[in-house]
């Protein structure tokens, strides 16, 4: 007899001896969360529990450390403009935007692409609700990710959704206030503490250049008090840098200290409200601040934790196999990217390897450190990688391959191409319509050059974009290239 049947069988059982009917006996309701008991801060407990929560509360609240410390750094920057000249940053409250692709030396963020014009900005929501103007783009490609502080993305806005050119209200979750005529919609974000990344698709012409510069000097965002109702401008080719004395190493910056996690994890639990079923472990968390903020030896030991926990869980995730699930022929695809719920695996390792992706209808990411036999990426070797006619990642947007380093970084080269799709106008397909492109520290020569990616000698990654894409590339059914080794 299973579970259920044996429950079944003793309700119908009780309910005969006391004289009743059988019909099935209630189940008492269960108890609300504010009823339950909670853990007390006055025991003493051993210092493997305590580093047992200590762990699963460093790799739960990466991400959102990560996010809480971007906010601090970035929005210290005096006015909107390029931080050390390759990165937008902004006061609180207003983004910055490049007015080309982003610079193959920034640091700042993993895995950017060479196929958009970024922008970013952070905000505080409840503070003062924010205001983001969309200009028209027409039939270009654009979106505007809104991220929460947990990385999810709230709102939607861009070209998937049919967004139309206006002024878009970013608001948090306790604001309460009039919304003002002349608001195209109202994006509420779930914490506080939010950003925007817009992301505008560029070709890789000079002409393009030229024609996109009036749209993206229209991106612009300020807190609601400065709304006027008419757009707002700004230069962004001519808007001042800012400097930036610690820019420099080859990893990203690091956005988590684990000496520092726990100084501030306190503040990052009060900050973002529990999602549905995480009240029982938020109470595990406070009750762990709470019984270590009475034992030096106890706050030690999580320190201790926080830098074994980020070595040995959070830095594998930069190995693409840890990231997503398998698509086939070696590569693994993004899953529920920037909508994570409580999938906490595939958020602090994205966190960590490449955040802020766009959500899986905007965005679809397929990745590899390794060829079709398993054999891992090397510079010092030749790779071809085709793409049969018409197997394309089919698109509603543009797509793209893209080679990074070991760290996630482009590998500067004297072709100053990082990546190749859609944008690049001057790929050539093979007689039958195929397309291959090439992947090595060496020049293929000839006609092939054009299709090449340059490598750095050792270890390097491919990552493929799908954006907008189409019901293929949704349901799977679409799968990316072999990576064949050529010599």
């Amino acid at each position: 007899m299973n579970r259920h049947a044996i429950r079944i069988a003793t309700a119908v059982v009780s309910t005969a001896l006391a004289g009743g009917s059988t019909a099935y006996a209630q189940q008492a309701p269960a108890p609300a969360f504010a009823d339950l008991a909670m853990p007390s801060a006055d025991v003493i407990p051993s210092e493997a529990y305590i580093r047992s929560v200590a762990r699963s509360a460093y790799v739960w609240g990466w991400p959102m450390m990560n996010m809480l410390n971007r906010r601090a750094r970035i929005t210290q920057a005096p006015h909107p403009g390029l931080l050390g000249g390759v990165l937008p940053a902004a006061p609180r409250g207003q983004i910055a935007m490049l007015h080309d692709y982003i610079a193959p030396n920034q640091r700042f963020i993993a895995c950017p692409n060479q196929d958009v014009v970024y922008g970013l900005g952070f905000f505080d929501l409840d503070t003062e609700p924010v205001v983001i103007q969309a200009p028209d783009f027409g039939d270009r490609f654009w979106v505007y990710a809104l991220y929460d502080q947990r990385t999810d993305q709230y709102g939607e806005l861009g070209k998937p959704y049919g967004s139309e050119p206006g002024f878009y209200l970013l608001v948090g979750p306790n604001w309460q206030g009039e919304i003002p005529d002349g608001i195209s919609g109202v994006m509420h974000s779930p914490t506080s503490l939010a950003n925007a990344i817009p992301r505008i698709f560029q070709n890789d012409t000079d002409e393009d250049r030229a024609a996109i510069q009036p749209l993206i000097n229209q991106v612009v965002a300020y807190p609601l008090s400065e709304f006027t109702g008419e757009m707002k401008s700004i230069d962004w080719a001519t808007a001042p840098d800012i400097e930036n004395p610690e820019q420099g190493g080859n990893a990203e910056t690091r956005w988590v200290v684990p000496d520092k996690f726990f100084d501030q994890f306190t503040e990052v639990l009060a900050m973002v409200p529990p999602l549905p079923g995480e009240e029982a472990m938020y109470a595990q968390f406070q009750w762990l601040m709470d019984v270590v903020a009475a034992d030096p030896a106890l706050k030690a030991a999580i320190v201790d934790e926080a830098g074994k926990a980020e070595a040995e869980i959070i830095t594998p995730f930069l190995q693409w196999k840890h990231n997503g699930k398998p698509a086939g022929k070696g590569w693994n695809r993004s899953v529920n990217n920037a909508q994570w719920g409580v999938d906490y695996y595939d958020r602090t390792g994205t966190a960590r390897s490449n955040m802020f992706d766009n959500r899986p209808n905007e965005t679809q990411y397929f990745y590899t450190d390794n060829d079709a036999a398993g054999g891992v990426l090397d510079g010092s070797k030749a790779y071809a990688i085709t793409f049969a006619a018409g197997e394309e990642p089919p698109v509603n947007g543009f797509w793209s391959m893209t080679l990074y380093n070991k760290e996630h970084f482009f590998h500067p080269n004297e072709l100053n191409r990082y990546s190749l799709g859609t944008k690049n106008t001057t790929l050539t397909r093979n007689a039958d319509g195929s397309l291959t492109l090439y992947a090595g520290a060496t020049s293929p020569g000839g006609e092939k050059e054009a299709n090449w990616l340059p490598a750095p000698d050792g270890a390097f990654s491919l990552y493929i974009r799908a954006y907008w894409g189409k019901e293929a590339i949704l349901d799977g059914t679409w799968q990316p290239p072999t990576i064949e080794l050529v010599e």
